[in-house]
């Protein structure tokens, strides 16, 4: 071989690890978040992810790439968004709620997931414990043991009194499950008769109030779910034509004429989730990120709704509330 093609080649071999390394460096980090409702619904909370992600210094299209996925209230697509998001190799996962989350474990045990939103996630398998979740999933949970108790005792508060209730619960989503023992557990406490009521699809929904309206319950608890929350100006509806008082856990709901809420404020739950991603994003893994309490909750409600059915709300509940819609 001549002198000069030995010097060239040389030279090229060694320019090729640098202008591969300037390559990965290069590389923003990917996060990619699913939802289980739509993009309008789910614009509140998701948007606090990425005031906080830019508030820890991650610009998106700058410093991190963000793809986000949205479900539309259908379950049924959760197994192809999460296929469709594994296969873009993100650095960190985002799953909302805990379908999503089981529906992303079950595709990858590598990728972080970080659920902002999660129900028992040690009964479901997704962390050995909340303080060492251990494998690839950590988060925050979606509800105290106690929240079943305080919305049942609210929605008494407010009716004055009611001794029997509905419970809407969706039997395809798996976390209601736990959160129906839950509830029939605190309903037990409080010596209310719980009426439940189980819907699968949207075309369930009327035959379930029509059936709460003929069992003559005083209020209906709705247990949170994408279907549900994206259902949530029909359940409405639903409910003031049968003059029916409700109580939701997420306060969308009563911004569609919903008459409560109590329960969590996911917002602040979505940017807890990316102070997760963060440090993930730095270096730590979710098996050593502990599964937190949920921190900040919030009391909604509804005059508007309240007034079409013909209910009056004391003074002194009003002032506890931490909005009250007129």
């Amino acid at each position: 071989m001549k002198r000069r093609q030995f010097i060239t080649l040389l030279g090229g071999a060694a320019a090729w690890p640098l202008a591969a390394r300037a390559q990965v460096s290069t590389r923003r980090p990917l996060v990619a978040v699913l939802t289980g409702a739509s993009s309008a619904t789910a614009s509140r909370y998701v948007g606090g992810f990425a005031e906080r992600m830019q508030e820890l210094g991650y610009v998106a299209s700058r410093d991190v790439e963000i793809v986000y996925r949205y479900a539309d209230g259908d379950l049924a697509r959760l197994p192809a968004l999460v296929d469709e998001l594994v296969r873009l190799k993100p650095d960190v996962l985002i799953a909302v709620n805990t379908e999503a989350a089981i529906a992303m474990r079950q595709a990858t045990a590598t990728i972080p997931i970080v659920a902002p939103a999660v129900t028992d996630p040690v009964a479901f398998g997704l962390v050995a414990s909340h303080a060492r979740p251990g494998a690839n999933v950590t988060g925050i949970l979606a509800t105290l043991d106690t929240l079943p108790e305080k919305q049942l005792a609210l929605a008494a508060e407010v009716i004055r009194g009611a001794v029997k209730m509905g419970m809407l619960v969706n039997a395809a989503f798996q976390a209601h499950a736990i959160m129906r023992q839950g509830t029939e557990k605190a309903a037990a406490a409080l010596a209310i008769t719980l009426v439940p009521a189980e819907v699968r699809l949207p075309d369930d929904l009327d035959a379930a109030f029509h059936s709460l309206a003929r069992e003559r319950v005083e209020a209906v608890l709705v247990l949170q779910d994408p279907m549900s929350l994206a259902e949530r100006r029909r359940i409405a509806m639903l409910a003031m034509a049968a003059r029916l008082p409700t109580m939701f856990g997420f306060r969308e709901y009563v911004e569609a004429g919903g008459l409560m809420s109590y329960g969590l404020d996911l917002r602040a739950n979505f940017r807890r989730a990316a102070d997760y991603a963060d440090k993930i994003l730095k270096g730590t893994k979710p098996a050593d990120l502990p599964v937190e309490l949920p921190t900040k909750f919030e009391l909604v409600i509804n005059l508007k709704t309240a007034k079409a059915i013909g209910l009056t709300v004391a003074e002194s509940f009003l002032v506890r509330a931490d909005e009250v819609i007129e």
